[in-house]
Parts: structure tokens; C-alpha cells; sequence
């Protein structure tokens, strides 16, 4: 398979911030979405690779293997804990039953027949010394998955389940996690080589934009209309929360673009039972339309006064 460089797949430079591969890989999902282009394999295809590049990069232990190996960038542990190994049973026997010797590769070399020999296929058995002891374990491969999660799912302790390598694997996701969290589950991975331990499964949330609502932080934004009558002499204004609906007193006099905090009406502070962030509403004075010669009447009768 040729190297895939995720840096170009997402258009981004080497040294672009976690901020900027998030707007980078949103920007390109929505462009080459499946649902935004029925029947594209082209637009299929690219938005495989973007996800294959944002899973990698979005992870900073990922991102930091890609960066040091390159398009073996998944092997790459397990590639230094095999020269540890050999450097380790060269002390005892300088012969390789493969032929192999040194424990370092050459500058432009490919350690992919390395590899090919340690983990089955052709060529002889790596690490078999004199007495014919059996190669080292290892570790297998981490697995990266993504759980999208709407801001309503994302406020609320629940339990997901999903295969994974054939198997189901239940989750309890707490109320308040974060958009592009992270959470570890040891040995959900791929198999160990050589009876090594499993890798690990990792599993990174992203957290749908809402309509209503935007999330900074445990606090909330949004914003209500309100028609200029209210704004001017007062009066109520029902508001929407996550969880239901309020009632607020709108001042007199109250300007377009006022805000008003809804203390503890925002979203659950992670893993705090009970406690929230606020509510901030802003706002949105309506002006009248579709006014009759009588209403124009009064109106020109208020600015003259």
C-alpha cells in the first residue's frame, strides 16, 4: 500500500495545533459526506481517507508514532521492542537462524521484511537462538474508534453497545464529557502476538453541534425572540433548557442583544453528580411588520414626542 500523508489528506501543515485538525477534518467530512454526495464512490473514497487521517492525527500518542515512523508508524513499538530483544540474545548467540544480522537497518531501508519474518510469512524465524527458544511477545495493536454523540446523549449518564473485533463491548458514557474526549479500554484490542497481551481500544467522542444550544465549556449559550412590545413595556418569555421549558421576566426597556443568566440551567459538569454550568440567554428583539397606517401613526407620534 503507498504512504498516505494524513498532514495533506486534511490540508494542514506538520506542525498544525489540535484546534486546527478538528476544523480542517469537519470542514472536509461535511464536503465529501456520503449523505451530501449519493452515489459518489470518489467522494466515498476521500472521505475514508479523511477519517483514516483524523483518527490518527486528533490522537497525540498516534499522531507522535505517525510522526516518528511514518507509514509504519502502527508497528513501530513493537519494531523497537524487537531490536531491545535481539540486542539482548545477541549477547548469547551471534547466530540468527534467519540470516539476519546487526541490529539496526541501513539508511533507506524498508524493516517491513522484518516484519514479514517475525510475524509469519516467508524467510526463516526471527529470534531463535541456539537452543531454539521462541520468538518474544508481544503486545497486539491498539484499536481507535469514534462514538458521535448528539449535545442531548452527550448531557446524560448512558450505556452504549458495539462490536468490536466480533465481540460487544458495553460502555457507560457519564453526563458531561467533552467533545473530542478520549477514554481507554485496556485490552479491547487487537490480539497479542505470540500469546502477548491485547492492545488496547480507544474510543474518542464527537459531539454534534446543536440548533438550540452551544456548548462552551459546562455553560450553555443560546438565544430567544422577543417582539419589540415586550421589550419595551416588559412582560414574560418562555425559554428552552435541555431539560424543559422556563419562564422568564423580561425587564422594561430591555435592548436587543441583552443577556440573562440561568444559574445551574447549563450543562453537567463531568463526573460531579448534581452540579451544572449556566445558561446564558441573549436577547433577539423583533421588529414589527406589515405595520397598518394607524400603528405607523402611533409610532411617528412617539418619535415626535
Amino acid at each position: 500500500m503507498a504512504f498516505i500523508d494524513y498532514y495533506k489528506t486534511l490540508g494542514i501543515e506538520k506542525n498544525a495545533s489540535a484546534d486546527d485538525i478538528k476544523k480542517a477534518y469537519r470542514k472536509l467530512a461535511r464536503k465529501h459526506h456520503p449523505d451530501m454526495n449519493p452515489n459518489d464512490k470518489e467522494a466515498e473514497k476521500k472521505f475514508k481517507e479523511i477519517n483514516e487521517a483524523n483518527e490518527v492525527l486528533s490522537n497525540p500518542e498516534n499522531r507522535a508514532k505517525y510522526d516518528k515512523y511514518g507509514e509504519h508508524w502502527k508497528q513501530g513499538e513493537e519494531y523497537e521492542r524487537a531490536q531491545q530483544q535481539q540486542r539482548q540474545q545477541q549477547q548469547y548467540s551471534g547466530n540468527f537462524g534467519s540470516g539476519f544480522s546487526g541490529a539496526d537497518f541501513g539508511e533507506g531501508e524498508d524493516f517491513s521484511d522484518f516484519f514479514q519474518s517475525m510475524f509469519g510469512g516467508a524467510g526463516g524465524g526471527f529470534g531463535r537462538n541456539s537452543r531454539g527458544s521462541a520468538n518474544g511477545k508481544f503486545k497486539g495493536q491498539d484499536v481507535y474508534a469514534e462514538l458521535n454523540l448528539s449535545l442531548y446523549d452527550a448531557a446524560k449518564t448512558h450505556q452504549q453497545t458495539f462490536d468490536i473485533n466480533g465481540k460487544k463491548v458495553r460502555i457507560t458514557i457519564p453526563a458531561g464529557i467533552y467533545d473530542g474526549q478520549q477514554i481507554k479500554l485496556k485490552g479491547h484490542g487487537n490480539p497479542g502476538i505470540n500469546g502477548g497481551p491485547n492492545g488496547d481500544l480507544y474510543i474518542t467522542f464527537n459531539i454534534a453541534e446543536d440548533q438550540n444550544f452551544k456548548r462552551v465549556g459546562d455553560d450553555l449559550k443560546t438565544s430567544v425572540d422577543i417582539d419589540l412590545y415586550t421589550a419595551v413595556l416588559g412582560g414574560d418569555v418562555n425559554v428552552k433548557t435541555l431539560e424543559n421549558t422556563v419562564k422568564l421576566k423580561v425587564k422594561p426597556e430591555t435592548q436587543n442583544g441583552t443577556t440573562v443568566r440561568l444559574k445551574g440551567k447549563g450543562f453537567p459538569i463531568y463526573k460531579k453528580e448534581g452540579q451544572y454550568g449556566d445558561l446564558y440567554v441573549t436577547y433577539n428583539i423583533l421588529i414589527p411588520k406589515n405595520l397598518t397606517e394607524k400603528q405607523k401613526d402611533l409610532f411617528q407620534q412617539l418619535k415626535n414626542s
